[in-house]
């Protein structure tokens, strides 16, 4: 990767960092933002991050630093970029989040932000007022008492309203998902798998928005666990046998969380089945396949490196790292980010080198 002039990038930088990060500056205002010159974006693999966190670690006063023994600070998108080979940005959107973080205001920041870096957007939708995983799909504090076909129209409008607030700024999103690793469904137990129409009828609601907005970009259905082909055969043929849209399947793959329910075999093993069920879901559904979310130990760079450079050689749209700015021991004791001493670590050189392949 070429280096860029050292000055233009610290000044570039620290005019996106004091627009994102002033004491006035909050997630739930639209935070001042100076006018940052537009790259054009790339096509083909997409070589993603999902740095949602940022502009909460910003203000909570965290920098970034490009590696080496020369440490200069930087702005995290703009360091992922030039530094780490990242093409892509993804940004989780809550509802009504307690603190503000991920809603509307701040999710627009960010995109904007990744948008005149060159970056290419895609927009996770959560469909919860916080972290919807596969052990968490609550619904929206504000939506819990509405039938089901209120909970259509709230999810409608929460995402067109997202959606008409990026275009306002000129963001496009390549990708949106409808829901977040909705492995046991969506806003529990309303869209549960084990009630396909309703979970059918939900997953509609979402796709239909996104179109309404934004016709061409795909929309994504994402599980976690991609080696757990059992998990994707129960969610795709429910989507199938009730008419439910999606233009992508998304996975997460996480082989520290495998070998904690048990996987053996390490991490080679968790990817090996992940590339099997990969080629599985693209003959059985005719979609193809993005890794929304990959992370392994920040302390096993050298490994992590092997595990993305692996999974960029299969059949996939893209790679998306998941939180890699966060350190060890962020958020309560999250370890899977790739950032030592909040510089990159080697993790990511995967990236870099296909790129320049």
């Amino acid at each position: 990767m070429k280096m860029i002039n050292i000055l233009s990038t610290v000044a570039i930088a620290l005019s996106m960092m004091t627009a994102a990060c002033s004491d006035d500056d909050g997630p739930v205002t639209n935070p001042r933002q100076e006018e940052i010159p537009v790259v054009e974006k790339t096509t083909g693999m997409a070589l993603g991050a999902d740095v949602s966190w940022v502009t909460e670690m910003e203000k909570n006063g965290m920098k970034f630093y490009t590696p080496g023994t020369e440490r200069y600070e930087m702005e995290l998108m703009q360091l992922l970029r030039d530094y780490c080979g990242v093409n892509s940005i993804r940004l989780r959107v809550w509802v009504n989040p307690a603190e503000g973080w991920n809603n509307i205001d701040d999710v627009v920041v960010k995109a904007r932000r990744a948008d005149r870096l060159g970056m290419r957007v895609m927009i996770d939708f959560h469909f919860s007022d916080t972290w919807a995983d596969p052990g968490h799909q609550e619904m929206p504090a504000a939506w819990k008492d509405l039938p089901v076909e209120a909970v259509e129209k709230a999810m409608a409008a929460h995402v067109r309203q997202t959606l008409f607030a990026l275009r306002k700024v000129g963001v496009v999103p390549e990708w949106v998902q409808v829901g977040n690793e909705t492995t046991p469904g969506m806003m529990l137990p309303m869209g549960s798998v084990d009630n396909p129409e309703q979970l059918t009828r939900l997953n509609n609601a979402g796709y239909h928005a996104v179109k309404s907005v934004c016709p061409d970009a795909k929309v994504i259905v994402h599980l976690d666990g991609g080696n757990n082909q059992w998990a994707y055969d129960r969610m795709f043929d429910i989507l199938e046998a009730n008419e439910g849209k999606y233009d992508m399947i998304g996975m997460s793959l996480y082989p520290y969380w495998a070998e904690q329910q048990g996987e053996t075999g390490g991490w080679q093993k968790v990817a090996d089945d992940c590339i099997a069920n990969i080629a599985h879901v693209k003959e059985k559904y005719g979609k193809p396949v993005m890794i929304c979310e990959i992370g392994m130990p920040y302390d096993q760079a050298d490994v992590c490196k092997q595990l993305i450079a692996k999974m960029l050689t299969t059949d996939v749209e893209g790679v998306f790292y998941w939180e890699p700015e966060a350190p060890g021991g962020y958020n309560d004791g999250y370890n899977l980010g790739c950032f030592d001493n909040g510089a990159p670590t080697v993790a990511l050189d995967a990236f870099k080198e296909f790129t320049s392949k």
